[in-house]
């Protein structure tokens, strides 16, 4: 399958087998992430992507826990609900030695926790003797570090490698450690609070004797350290509280959503709890990084839109976004990372692979969005949280990001703005549709470049209308005339070039040669989030995205049925995206189609409350949706996924019509509206300003009451209908 991630020359590597095939558990913190199967191990197994990764390197390959030889019994695997730890109980089956059975089944408890700190895996390893004869316990971890960049995970094969350092090996403690070709050591440092009874290149044995109803503890840390910095392991007491306090002291700053529908309560928890964990402290401040395992690092399309789905809730990341992408802004012209002065970065990583130029992704710039999307993003958090110092403190960034898209973006001076990949390695596909065969003619042709997505369009009549709205707050009303003019020409220009009747709805791309790709897509919808559409056509979007051949009951599939490259399991041309339907949901509710708006919703809480820990992952599969049979997971999804945990905060938004006057200031709520399964909202700790408000969401047969419940501040709530 060529969709997913592409061999060679655009680094996109086709994972080799399914990561449906059990549930793994996800912690991430910073700049550290784990994938451990249910037990709490780390196997090669499935796609053999389980690990303990740091920066872009997996420290740890393998780690597995065994008792007597035997692997123990699985009773329950979780992680919390905040994300904090992951947490496993475990048994023995009966275990022999000759024709005694020296552990009977039940009797040993095995209890696991683990925690993500500052560049370290935490363990708590307790066991308890439920049984009435003392047991002899033999516990071996085996290990392996095999410091593959996450490219090589995915597929990539490298020519030369670095090489494995001595192990040393000490009373509580062993060192593993690699020299790559980036002339960078990395050490894996695993402590023990226990002596260990015996080493071997791969084997860790502890011995331990139990007495009925007596409990044993091991706390195991797992540190990731490169180059000369040495991490010294924190008390496992320590590691719990801070944990808990950094998730306390972001839970502080947001505001927090709670229904009468317990269900989409987990749906909401589950989401929030993920976009803490993916969201990284960096110099700029917080970003969300895109997602685990594949993308756990900066994406400038991805951080945008996360931003904007959750803007209404905590303002702060949109600014952590804004701010480091203004400070990673493209200055130079270098085609071969698609660089180009005043565009946004598509992707940063870290890594040997990226320091030796192996993969052009150290600061890659191949995305023919996320400048125009930065705009948009700007002018929203000004109206969110009227912080003009900020703004003004990247205004150079905002008038160098509109001049890209004038002077770079559209390359042949016909009011659109189109790609081309410059790079010899970089992206063919450059919208948020990225693999190879995403964007074609009526016939299944590759459509050839520069190619003008639909989507695009709109996002750069956004941007500019943005950028004459901030204009005109810092006095130039000249130039804010002027950009009211160019957006009003786009629009006119577009809605004759992109719409297509025979198909009702705007086409997916033009060409190279200006000529229609007539295919139906889920990217027409991004035309209402823009409000490119004009309202005639985008009621028979609306309509044909909501179509049998488009809606699987589930969400809008990104390519319709009717469509022959259509395929329900390919990662752009028949699967359904959370983040995708929740833009088109987001502009639906600007054109007052609201009941097609909570339509999809509905079929996105459907389906959190059939996946696993209730997390929508990055994808699933566009099968139609069936009577008793859940939604079809997508093999090599990431989850969690940034931009798919922001869809419901993104969604609810639209529905409820909610926005901000910074003038007034004033919170507005227009035609608000609930879905029937639920009868109240309330809405805490929502911040504006100096202000401070909790309100109470009642729904109503034909609208929604809106009660403030706490009030701090100056602040108005309107409603109108």
């Amino acid at each position: 399958m060529e969709d997913v991630i592409q061999v060679d020359d655009d680094w996109y590597v086709l994972a080799s087998s399914s990561r449906t095939d059990d549930q793994t558990r996800v912690l991430k913190q910073g700049e550290t992430f784990g994938l451990f199967d249910r037990y709490g191990d780390i196997q090669h197994i499935g796609a053999g992507e389980q690990g303990l990764y740091h920066e872009g390197t997996r420290f740890l390959s393998r780690y597995e826990l065994t008792i007597n030889n035997h692997r123990p019994l699985l009773l329950n695997s979780t992680v919390k609900q905040d994300n904090s730890a992951m947490t496993v109980d475990l048994t023995t089956p009966d275990i022999y030695s000759g024709n005694e059975i020296t552990i009977r089944s039940g009797t040993l408890h095995i209890f696991r926790a683990k925690y993500l700190l500052g560049g370290a895996q935490y363990e708590h390893l307790r066991l308890v003797n439920f049984g009435q004869t003392s047991l002899s316990l033999s516990l071996e971890i085996k290990f392996a570090a095999d410091y593959f960049d996450i490219f090589q995970v995915r597929g990539v094969k490298r020519d030369k490698t670095g090489i494995h350092l001595p192990q040393k090996d000490f009373k509580r403690s062993i060192r593993l450690g690699y020299k790559g070709l980036d002339d960078v050591e990395r050490f894996t440092v695993l402590t023990f609070s226990e002596e260990i009874k015996l080493i071997t290149p791969e084997t860790i044995q502890f011995q331990c004797k139990l007495e009925p109803h007596e409990e044993g503890n091991c706390y195991i840390s797992i540190n990731c350290q490169t180059g000369n910095e040495i991490n010294k392991p924190l008390p496992y007491k320590t590691v719990v509280q801070q944990t808990s306090e950094c998730i306390e002291d972001l839970r502080s700053k947001s505001a927090n959503l709670f229904s009468t529908n317990e269900q989409f309560n987990d749906w909401i928890n589950r989401s929030a709890a993920d976009l803490d964990m993916l969201t990284t402290t960096t110099a700029h401040g917080p970003y969300p990084y895109a997602g685990v395992p594949w993308f756990s690092t900066a994406f400038g399309r991805d951080g945008i839109i996360t931003a904007l789905q959750y803007l209404w809730l905590y303002p702060d990341i949109a600014r952590g976004v804004l701010a480091f992408l203004s400070a990673t802004q493209a200055t130079t012209l270098d085609p071969t990372v698609d660089s180009e002065p005043g565009k946004i970065l598509h992707e940063t990583r870290a890594g040997e692979m990226a320091e030796l130029g192996e993969i052009p992704f150290k600061a890659y710039y191949g995305t023919i969005d996320a400048t125009p999307l930065y705009i948009v993003l700007a002018g929203k958090y000004y109206k969110r949280t009227a912080d003009r110092p900020f703004i003004e403190s990247i205004w150079q960034n905002l008038e160098r990001a509109l001049e890209w898209i004038d002077k770079y973006g559209d390359r042949d001076g016909d009011g659109f703005v189109e790609y081309y990949r410059k790079s010899d390695n970089g992206l063919v596909q450059q919208g948020w549709k990225d693999s190879n065969d995403s964007v074609f003619h009526r016939d299944g042709t590759p459509a050839e470049g520069p190619i003008a997505l639909v989507e695009v369009q709109g996002y750069v009549y956004h941007a500019k209308k943005t950028m004459a709205d901030l204009y005109l707050l810092f006095g130039e009303t000249q130039r804010s005339q002027q950009l009211v003019s160019e957006a009003a020409r786009l629009k006119t220009k577009f809605n004759d070039a992109f719409w297509s009747d025979r198909i009702s709805t705007y086409v997916i791309a033009l060409d190279g040669n200006k000529k229609q790709c007539e295919v139906v897509s889920s990217n027409a919808g991004h035309t209402l989030y823009s409000r490119i559409a004009s309202r005639e056509y985008a009621r028979r979007v609306a309509d044909t995205l909501t179509s049998d051949d488009s809606f699987s009951g589930w969400g809008v599939r990104t390519l319709a049925k009717s469509e022959c490259r259509y395929n329900p399991m390919s990662y752009h041309n028949g699967s359904i995206w959370p983040h995708d339907n929740s833009l088109i949901v987001m502009g639906l509710a600007k054109y007052g189609f609201n009941d097609k708006a909570l339509k999809i919703l509905t079929g996105m809480f459907d389906t959190s409350i059939n996946m696993d820990l209730n997390r929508l992952p990055e994808l699933f599969c566009g099968f139609d949706r069936l009577p008793a049979q859940g939604p079809t997971l997508y093999p090599v999804a990431c989850a969690p996924q940034a931009w798919a945990s922001g869809a419901l905060f993104g969604m609810l938004q639209a529905c409820l019509g909610l926005t901000f006057s910074a003038e007034k200031p004033q919170i507005r709520f227009h035609y608000p509206q609930l879905p029937d399964y639920l009868r109240r909202l309330q809405i805490s700790n929502l911040r504006f300003g100096n202000a401070v408000i909790d309100l109470s969401l009642r729904r109503h047969l034909n609208d929604v009451g809106i009660n403030v419940i706490r009030k701090e501040g100056d602040i108005g709530v309107v409603v109108t209908m």
